[in-house]
This record gives C-alpha cells, sequence and structure tokens, in this order.
C-alpha cells in the first residue's frame, strides 16, 4: 500500500508540474511576462538546472526591461558553470541596452573561449545564431574549424550565409559538404530547393547553375552530373536534365531507371518534346518489355492527344500493330486501354470499345488492374448515355478500392455522371466530400464543379440554364466539341446576364483554343476579365489569356496577365505556375 500511495504521489507530483510548465509557456506565448516569470521562478525552484526554465526566466527579465536582474541570474550561471554560452547572453543583455561596445566585449570574449576550446563552439555558436548574431556565429564556426581541422560545419555555416544574403558563399559550403558528406546530399537540396521556389532574386538559380558547372569541368565524378540533373528538374527544364542523364548512363548503365523516371516527370509536366526524346531513347537502349509497353503507352497517348481525324486510321493500325507485338494479355494492358479509349472517344466506335474491355476483364487481373478497366469500361458506358450500367461500375470501383487514388477518381465520376443527368443535387452531396480528397487535381475538380452547381442554384431554383449547361459539357465529355460549342453559345443567347454566363464563355473560350483559333478564344476570355471582374473565373480566364500570348511569343501582353493571377488571386490553383512564368518573361530565368 506504501509503494502504491508514493506511486500516487510521484505521479501527482509529476502531472501538477507538468500543468505549472504549460501555464508558464502559455502566459510567455501571450506576452504576459510578468506573470510568466512568477511561473518560470517557482519552476526553478524545483528544477534549479533546467536550462530551458533559465532561459525563459531570463527573457522575461529582458521583455519587462529588468536587465539587472537577468545580468546577475546569467552571471551566477556563468560563474557556477563556466561556459561560453554565458558571455554571449552577457554581451546580448548588454546589446539590448543599446551598449554595444560592452555587448561586443563580450562576444569576444566567447570567441576567445573557442580559441581555448575549440570544443565550446557547438553551445557558443548555437546561442550566437539563436540570437540572430550571424556575423559572430559565423566567426565561432570559423575559429574552430581553423583550430581543429576535424571539425565540420560546412551545413551550418551555409544556412548562415543564406541569412546574409550571401548566396555564393551558401552554394559553394553546401556543394562542398554534398560532396564531402553524400549522406547529407537530400537534405541539402531540400535548403536549396527553397532558394530556387520561393520568392527570390532569381540570380539564385543562375549562381547555382554556374557553380555545379564549374564543378563538372573540374571534376569528372557523375556525382555532379546527378546533381545538375536535379537542378534541371527543378527548374521543370527537363531536355536539359537529359543531357546530364545521358552522360550519367554512358558511365553507369545502372542509372537507366532515372532516365524513365525522368520520362515521366516530363510527361506529367507536360513538356512533350523532353518526353518524346527520352521515351524515344528509352526504346532504343533497353530490352525490358514492361519499359517498352510502358513508352510505347505514353507516346501513343502523346501522339492521341495532339492527333486530327485525318490521323486516326494511321494511329489506329499503330495501335493494332503494337498489340501484335506485345500480345494480347495482362501484360499490354495499358495498351488495350489505350486502344479501347481511342476507338470509343476519336472512332466513336463504343461497341468495339467495349469489346476490348470485356475480353480484357476474362484476364487474370490483379485487384487494381481490374479497377483500371472497369473505369475505362465504365467511362465508354457513360459515353453511350448509359447512365445507370456506367454508375454500377464506378460504384464498384468505390466499394473496392476505398479511399485509394482510383477509389476517388471513381467517386468524383460518379458525381460527374449525376451532374450530367442533371440530378445536382446528388451529384452536390457527393462532391461536399470530395473536396477533401487527398489527391488535389480530384479535390480542386470536385470543388470547381460543386461551385458551378451551388452558384447556378442560388440564382435559378428550376436550374434551368445549369441543365443546358451540363448537357453541353456531357457533349464535350463526348469529344464533341462543334456540338458543344454550338450548345454553349445558344446558352449565351438564352441566358443574358445570368451566373452561368462568364463559365460558359470561360468553356467557349477552351474549345475554341483547342480548335486553334486563338483569337476567338482570347476575345472570350476578355469578355470576362471586362465584364466580370467579381465573378470566380477571372484568375482562369487571366491565366488562359496569358498562356495564348505567351505561346505566340508576344511578352508584353502575357507579362501583365501572369502578373494579376500573382498579384490579385494567390489562392489560385495557377498562382505557382503564373510567378514562374512571370519571372521567365522579365528575364529572371536562367
Amino acid at each position: 500500500m506504501k509503494k502504491i500511495i508514493a506511486l500516487l504521489f510521484i505521479f501527482l507530483s509529476l502531472f501538477v508540474h507538468a500543468q505549472n510548465e504549460q501555464l508558464a509557456l502559455n502566459y510567455f506565448d501571450r506576452g504576459e511576462f510578468e506573470k510568466a516569470l512568477v511561473s518560470y521562478e517557482e519552476l526553478l525552484k524545483a528544477q534549479p538546472n533546467n536550462f530551458n526554465y533559465f532561459q525563459k526566466a531570463v527573457e522575461c527579465y529582458q521583455q519587462l526591461q529588468q536587465f539587472d536582474k537577468a545580468e546577475k541570474a546569467i552571471q551566477e550561471r556563468l560563474d557556477k558553470y563556466k561556459q561560453g554560452n554565458f558571455l554571449v547572453e552577457l554581451g546580448y543583455n548588454y546589446q539590448l541596452q543599446k551598449n554595444q561596445e560592452k555587448a561586443n566585449k563580450y562576444y569576444d570574449q566567447a570567441i576567445d573561449k573557442i580559441k581555448k576550446n575549440p570544443s565550446e563552439v557547438y553551445q557558443i555558436a548555437y546561442v550566437f545564431d539563436r540570437k540572430a548574431l550571424v556575423d559572430y556565429a559565423l566567426l565561432a564556426y570559423q575559429t574552430a574549424v581553423s583550430l581543429e581541422p576535424k571539425f565540420n560545419f560546412n551545413f551550418q555555416m551555409a544556412l548562415l550565409y543564406g541569412q546574409k544574403g550571401e548566396t555564393d558563399k551558401m552554394i559553394d559550403m553546401f556543394l562542398t559538404e554534398s560532396y564531402a558528406n553524400p549522406q547529407n546530399l537530400i537534405m541539402i537540396q531540400n535548403q536549396l530547393s527553397r532558394f530556387t521556389t520561393e520568392e527570390t532574386d532569381e540570380s539564385f538559380n543562375d549562381a547555382l547553375k554556374k557553380a555545379l558547372l564549374v564543378r563538372i569541368q573540374k571534376n569528372q565524378d557523375i556525382f555532379w552530373n546527378e546533381f545538375l540533373s536535379w537542378f534541371y528538374v527543378q527548374q521543370k527544364e527537363y531536355g536539359k536534365a537529359f543531357i546530364q542523364e545521358k552522360a550519367i548512363y554512358k558511365r553507369n548503365p545502372e542509372s537507366f531507371s532515372n532516365i524513365v523516371n525522368l520520362g515521366q516527370l516530363a510527361i506529367e509536366e507536360n513538356d512533350q518534346e523532353a518526353a518524346k526524346e527520352i521515351l524515344g531513347f528509352v526504346l532504343e537502349n533497353t530490352k525490358d518489355l514492361d519499359l517498352q509497353v510502358q513508352s510505347h503507352s505514353y507516346l501513343m497517348d502523346m501522339k492521341i492527344a495532339k492527333a486530327l481525324p485525318k490521323d486516326y486510321p494511321a494511329i489506329n493500325i499503330e495501335l493494332d500493330n503494337l498489340i501484335k507485338e506485345f500480345g494480347v494479355s495482362p501484360f499490354s494492358l495499358s495498351l488495350l486501354k489505350i486502344k479501347a479509349h481511342f476507338v470509343t472517344f476519336n472512332m466513336k466506335d463504343a461497341e468495339t470499345g467495349k469489346i476490348i474491355l470485356k475480353n480484357v476483364l476474362e484476364m487474370p487481373l490483379n485487384r487494381d488492374q481490374a479497377a483500371e478497366v472497369k473505369m475505362e469500361l465504365a467511362d465508354i458506358l457513360l459515353f453511350e448515355e448509359k447512365f445507370n450500367q456506367a454508375l454500377i461500375y464506378y460504384s464498384q470501383i468505390e466499394n473496392d478500392a476505398n479511399n485509394s487514388p482510383i477509389g476517388q477518381e471513381a467517386s468524383l465520376k460518379t458525381a460527374k455522371t449525376s451532374y450530367y443527368k442533371a440530378d445536382f443535387k446528388w451529384a452536390e452531396h457527393q462532391l461536399k466530400v470530395l473536396k477533401s480528397a487527398s489527391t488535389q487535381l480530384i479535390a480542386n475538380d470536385a470543388l470547381d464543379l460543386f461551385l458551378l452547381i451551388s452558384d447556378n442554384t442560388v440564382e435559378d431554383s428550376t436550374q434551368v440554364a445549369l441543365k443546358k449547361f451540363a448537357r453541353a459539357d456531357f457533349l464535350l465529355y463526348q469529344e464533341k466539341k462543334q456540338d458543344a460549342l454550338t450548345a454553349f453559345q445558344a446558352i449565351l443567347k438564352e441566358n443574358k446576364g445570368d451566373a452561368i454566363e462568364p463559365v460558359t464563355l470561360l468553356r467557349i473560350g477552351k474549345i475554341y483554343e483547342e480548335l486553334g483559333d486563338t483569337n476567338a478564344a482570347l476575345a472570350n476570355y476578355n469578355l470576362i476579365l471586362d465584364n466580370f471582374k467579381e465573378c470566380i473565373y477571372i484568375d482562369e480566364a487571366l491565366f488562359y489569356s496569358a498562356e495564348i500570348y505567351n505561346q505566340l511569343n508576344d511578352v508584353e501582353k502575357a507579362k501583365p496577365l501572369y502578373e494579376e493571377v500573382i498579384t490579385k488571386h494567390e489562392d489560385s490553383i495557377h498562382y505557382v505556375t503564373s510567378q514562374k512564368k512571370y519571372r521567365k518573361l522579365r528575364g529572371d530565368s536562367i
């Protein structure tokens, strides 16, 4: 019983202590320094050697301008422990009193401590850094390294140079450290990527590239080719990254998977020129049948995306030849799916598409493969306006795949099917859940469709215009662009001044873009910019217009549009891309 009581007493004491510590921190964080000081002084009585409590108490004294008490507390610690970091604390106490001369005197004494015992650098440099005394922190590290060469503070010094804005020195330190200790490479690249992506002077990118090129010239180690390839990937310059990866592959054929990964990145970022070059190289240099099928599939997808109706027969023959070459099996699944989709949506032969996929479902597929095929089959049934049959397949995928990406994709397609059917209430219900989907693209699409339905239900409870709009959207889904264009234009005439007007103009603009009529596309985007400045589609109209002018090499018209996205629409999904393209047009890019 005595032991139980003792344990309960200890537990209660620890609980009370933890509560007191949290209370003190809450006071401190709220700026109630008098109350915080009382709490920390009480905590120090219980644990006099606790450095954190001491530090917080000193900061409370300083916030309350009780500098004498702070000095006394620091001096007592210095007398007791003889550690150089307390000299920094004393100096900083004088700096807060605007007595820089006396502050420097103590800072210099701390540096002298390192000269006598280089191991003290760890605590002293840490306090200098924490107090934002960057020059002294650097001097502390430099002093220690000069006396004890085995010390390595490249990473810490690089960060300090970055704080000072001396990016050339920061880059040099980081690159030196990465080569000396490759295990730190990822951590260093994460630091460098902050400077390549944040709103900073783009000359940093130029400096980093030049530094890497210099090291490649001086040192033939493929480490530097890999680093430069990483840099180009950060800049989304996949063609330049590919040059480095080819050089690496010639000396290290085991690096082939990096080239494959680079090709996938180029595809994801829609850099078709680089993707074609990379995938062509993969096909020339691999005997791996999986990679061959994968590469051919990516290339066919890109070819179909750019194809005109006159190209369809040749593409159909090419797909048949590839399927014949690799055989009809789960192994060639990606090619079979492309064939089924192509004959349905491009050649308008849904029956052949369904036959291909139903035959595939008879094969021994794993769960993910079966889900992919069912998804494609459901898409074809939706194309045929067999809404309920499509919903059955989408629901099966949702149930089987649960919250996986393909399950969420099926959920989105279920919502879109309800939308196409003009069952807006049920679509809204499904989209509410999907707005927080783990896959960002699905979450964005769900939010866009949710806002479209809700915005056009408030003004028109009968949803007449929205029903016509959903039907026009369905024609787009069926790849019937001209029919969709006619339907959207009819909505503009019949619903002038309604809430549906700006998004209709946006759809018409995108269709004209896809049809290659950039002047008509710009005209529709301009109608949004001129007449609907407060609508939720304004950032898209700005961005799409900027993209067209950028493709036309009309820099002077593209720049202000990108800039407006950056300055007035920070929550836009196009914000980051606009930022990068604006900098490039401004002449910041390398």
